[in-house]
């Protein structure tokens, strides 16, 4: 991707001129010592920031009304649990299929729409009398939508924050908003339900969208689309996102990269699925349970603030091997039936794994020309959370069969060696002077940038 002071002559970002083999990847911009205040500096990304924050809340306090509403319709334990599951598995429809619109179309515009289209999934759930079929299927709609919202996010901030640090650290705090959203929005949801039916809290995610999509078109500037072909060349949108993702993965780097965002949490949530059984084992009830359920949230959030917080761009981009393998070791533990205490602590070493992201973003955006940017970003996100959704339910089927001290323990082991296998992967595809995407858009001019990113236009 360009540079903001110009090309590489490889389509690339210049390499940091001190920095060695083993950051494995290009350094894409200065230290900011400023650290997450230089990022809430940005006006813009203060309203992307806020109206994150209000979408994710919605989204979790979404499911749990949701599920309520449904469990007091149907009395299902099973249509109950699979609001849930709705919310990961319809990612690869929106993250394959519809991952051209991240880049064909303006990003503020994209954002908006999505959220809009959520507010009105909300209000057809809260509609009198509407089938729970509808109800599932409103759920699939809100969970397809969200891989386009994410990675046309994420492609976004590189135009608000530039591609360097800043944009590192805006990913970060993405991550944490994500994180404390878990925490936050089951606890506002728990509450409003008992004083409020499931209903209502279904309306007041909609605000929620509402609110979101009003931040961002009043506090977002207006740019082109990062694919600025003609409409004629770019095809139909379908097959425009089907092409898109094979050109990705058709490049190792890039298919590297993709497969170490996604190994690790697969591996990391199979303990976490299967903790619900896990806290029946040692009779906890319902207070250790949320003690368990929130250990590794809880340990994300703490790992990636101190990180982001104390640590320069070498140092973080360094850490990433080390704790994309660390976020898998400590499911080990479960080999010997911790007690709750025991458990909670190795569910918030776990959570602390997030912070092998930093490097892998930086990476990432370099590997990735800007025409793609969008549909990479939408995949990446889609990938993640439906290899996540697969591992929860192949753990499951697995604790089935076998007790949770070897289910949980053997996720660690196979994950360490698939991580480990990914790492090598990912060194060997490090970037050289020649090295070119495998595809038309690597040479693209695409936007002008200025300092901070391409340059924006506002609407009159």
């Amino acid at each position: 991707m360009p540079s903001p002071s110009g090309p590489a002559p490889s389509g690339r970002l210049p390499a940091c001129p001190d920095e060695g083999a083993a950051d494995a990847g290009p350094y894409t911009g200065a230290a900011r010592p400023d650290g997450y205040r230089a990022v809430f500096a940005v006006p813009e990304f203060r309203h992307v920031f806020a109206a994150h924050l209000l979408s994710s809340l919605g989204v979790v306090v979404c499911e749990i009304a949701l599920s309520v509403l449904v469990f007091g319709l149907t009395a299902s334990p099973l249509l109950s649990a699979l609001t849930f599951a709705l919310g990961l598995l319809p990612y690869v429809v929106g993250g394959t299929l519809l991952s051209a619109v991240a880049d064909r179309y303006p990003a503020r515009g994209v954002l908006v729409g999505c959220d809009l289209l959520c507010a009105l999934a909300a209000a057809g759930m809260v509609a009198p009398g509407t089938p729970v079929v509808v109800l599932l299927v409103l759920r699939c709609v809100l969970a397809a939508i969200a891989p386009v919202f994410a990675g046309t996010r994420a492609a976004t901030l590189g135009e608000i924050l530039g591609e360097g640090e800043l944009f590192v650290l805006g990913r970060s705090v993405i991550r944490i908003v994500n994180q404390s959203a878990q925490l936050a929005g089951f606890a506002a949801g728990g509450l409003l339900l008992t004083v409020v039916s499931p209903a209502a809290v279904l309306a007041l995610t909609g605000g929620a969208f509402l609110a979101s999509a009003l931040l961002l078109r009043l506090g977002t500037l207006a740019r082109p689309a990062r694919d600025a072909a003609p409409g004629a060349a770019r095809g139909a949108l379908l097959a425009a996102s089907l092409g898109g993702a094979r050109l990705l993965l058709a490049d190792r780097r890039v298919r590297a990269l993709l497969l170490l965002t996604w190994l690790p949490p697969a591996f990391v949530v199979i303990p976490e699925a299967l903790l619900v059984p896990y806290a029946g084992l040692l009779g906890t009830g319902p207070a250790g349970m949320g003690l368990l359920m929130c250990s590794m949230p809880i340990g994300a959030v703490l790992a990636e603030s101190l990180v982001g917080t104390f640590l320069g761009p070498r140092a973080r981009t360094r850490l990433t091997f080390p704790m994309g393998v660390f976020a898998v070791l400590p499911s080990l533990g479960f080999a010997a039936q911790p007690s709750l205490g025991w458990a909670v602590l190795l569910l918030a070493l776990t959570g602390t794994g997030i912070s092998y992201n930093f490097g892998v973003d930086r990476w990432f955006v370099a590997a990735v020309p800007d025409a793609l940017l969008g549909r990479a970003m939408t995949v990446m996100q889609a990938g993640r959370m439906t290899v996540m959704g697969l591992a929860m339910a192949l753990a499951g089927v697995a604790a089935e069969y076998a007790p949770l001290r070897l289910v949980m323990p053997a996720a660690g082991v196979l994950g360490a060696v698939c991580v480990v296998a990914v790492i090598f992967e990912v060194r060997r595809t490090e970037p050289g002077p020649d090295r070119t995407f495998p595809g038309p858009d690597r040479t693209s001019p695409g936007p002008v940038r200025g300092p901070a990113g391409p340059a924006a236009r506002t609407e009159k």
